[in-house]
């Protein structure tokens, strides 16, 4: 069982970037999939979330409601978070995570079974 978040990168502020996350098991799409960031020195922040299955159901943190957008394909076992605006207060070390309970995305990262190794993510200003 291995998650493995990728696509992240340098990039100016106002500029888009698309993280992946892919699921080494093929009943991934069993799974709510949420994606966190952790900055240096501080907690771990929920960014967003989908629900499992073809639901389609989306939460966002707040500070990214409206320029991130998460998004599943389920054929091909990933979830992506499109990125767009970005703003150098976005720089973080990014984390996918897949949570097997069934329920409304969960917001805390204990509520997670599986962590891909995290993608860092820098925005300069």
């Amino acid at each position: 069982v291995q998650l493995q978040a990728s696509g992240g990168g340098l990039v100016q502020a106002g500029a888009s970037l698309r993280l992946s996350c892919a699921a080494s098991w093929r009943t991934f799409n069993d799974y709510t999939v949420g994606w966190f960031r952790q900055a240096p020195g501080k907690e771990r922040e929920f960014v967003a979330g989908i629900i499992r299955w073809n639901g389609g159901r989306t939460y966002y943190g707040d500070s990214v409601q409206g320029r991130f957008t998460i998004s599943r394909d389920n054929a091909k076992n990933a979830v992506y978070l499109q990125m767009n605006s970005l703003k150098p207060e976005d720089t973080a070390v990014y984390y996918c995570a897949a949570d097997r309970s069934v329920g409304p995305v969960a917001t805390m990262p204990d509520a997670y079974d599986y962590w891909g190794q995290g993608t860092q993510v820098t925005v300069s200003s």
